[in-house]
């Protein structure tokens, strides 16, 4: 089950809530996350204490972000077993919750995985459940350090496209902190950028229909003190005319073994903009976001919403005159059908480089992607191809 509570102290310190982290109260142990939901209105958390609640976190957006969907997926795994639940389930409805996010079933495996090897070699079930923990928490150092590392080689990246320097970045849906066991990815490194004093203007696509952009990554920007401006994702165009985007940065869900890149709805037609007007469309993800085992692009499972997301205003947390919050206000006529992916691919043609923790691939190709991937699992440096 899952309670929810309104954040205790000051939240302006630190300048983003954290997005999740495990306790263990007397009475067990649990899985508390910031209801990115909510926000910025309010800082709410929600406390799962089974998988139930957790995977219904997911699937409502409470807990988003490819990169901390696999830490919340591993952290998923050891709470069934530190709660004496079936792991084996546990497993199989976490990594289905969302069918587009690859991290989400890279972080599940993984903990499943300490959780059995520990039980083969002899360990009871505590023990077992304090391998899936260590997994997990593995895993959470280890995206907060991978951030780190995108955040200089998107920096250096942007040095290297555009050396005068005064970048003015368009970015699209939510990629900092909230995304992340650290800093994220896309707007970590617009925030190096920021700290390095060459950041002129952050462009915030608002993103429909969930609007991440306005509610998730303007929250961001402001608590970061970065010069940011929202604009209608429709309004992207004009900005591309009038020559006020020098690079697009986003994060991604999946990237294929050719290089395409599923990311939230609105991110091809960006790259379709920024190939006609020669700006730098740039890809910061993870290297546990590349998937070999996806063949390209038209293989991706690009995940449907449901269509009231469209047809109605939902109102999570300010309910209008006469409204409950929780509900939605109706903008289409009744019985009016639509279309919500949540997610659209890039082609890896329309990419000039694919950012991670582990170096560049820039021109993306599939025997770039696949290099890159194979110097990560020997742990050999890093790489700009």
């Amino acid at each position: 089950m899952a309670d929810q509570h309104s954040a205790a102290g000051d939240t302006a310190a630190p300048p983003v809530a954290l997005a999740l982290r495990w306790e263990e109260p007397p009475e067990g142990p649990v899985l508390v996350i910031l209801d990115q939901t909510r926000l910025p209105a309010e800082e709410v958390e929600l406390v799962c204490t089974d998988v139930p609640a957790l995977v219904e976190a997911i699937r409502s957006l409470a807990v988003r972000g490819a990169p901390l969907l696999g830490i919340a997926g591993a952290y998923g795994v050891a709470l069934a077993a530190a709660r004496g639940f079936d792991v084996d389930d546990a497993a199989e409805s976490l990594a289905h919750a969302r069918p587009t996010a690859v991290n989400l079933g890279y972080g599940v495996r993984r903990a499943a995985a300490a959780y059995h090897a520990a039980a083969r070699g002899g360990a009871d079930a505590g023990q077992a459940a304090a391998a899936a923990l260590a997994e997990a928490r593995a895993l959470h150092r280890e995206d907060a350090e991978a951030s780190e590392r995108m955040a200089g080689h998107g920096l250096a990246l942007l040095g290297e496209l555009l050396p005068a320097g005064g970048y003015r970045i368009l970015t699209h849906c939510n990629t900092g902190a909230l995304v992340s066991g650290g800093g994220g990815t896309a707007l970590a490194v617009a925030a190096a950028v920021h700290r390095a004093g060459q950041l002129r203007r952050l462009w915030v696509d608002e993103t429909r229909p969930l609007l991440q952009g306005a509610r998730l990554t303007a929250y961001e920007a402001a608590r970061a003190g970065m010069a940011y401006t929202l604009l209608t994702d429709n309004a992207a165009g004009s900005l591309f005319a009038a020559g006020e985007v020098d690079a697009v940065l986003i994060g991604a869900d999946r990237i294929a073994a050719d290089g395409s890149v599923a990311n939230k709805i609105g991110s091809y037609p960006l790259a379709v903009l920024a190939r006609y007007h020669h700006v730098p469309f740039v890809v910061v993800a993870p290297i546990t976001t590349v998937d070999l085992a996806t063949a390209d692009g038209a293989s991706i499972e690009v995940e449907q919403r449901p269509g009231h997301e469209v047809t109605d205003i939902t109102l999570p947390y300010a309910p209008a005159a006469g409204a409950q919050a929780g509900t939605g206000i109706p903008v289409a006529p009744l019985g009016t059908q639509a279309y919500n992916p949540a997610f659209d691919v890039t082609p890896p043609e329309l990419v000039t480089a694919i950012v991670t923790e582990r170096g560049v691939v820039s021109p993306v190709t599939a025997p770039g992607i696949a290099e890159l991937c194979a110097r990560s699992r020997s742990g050999n440096g890093m790489m700009s191809i």
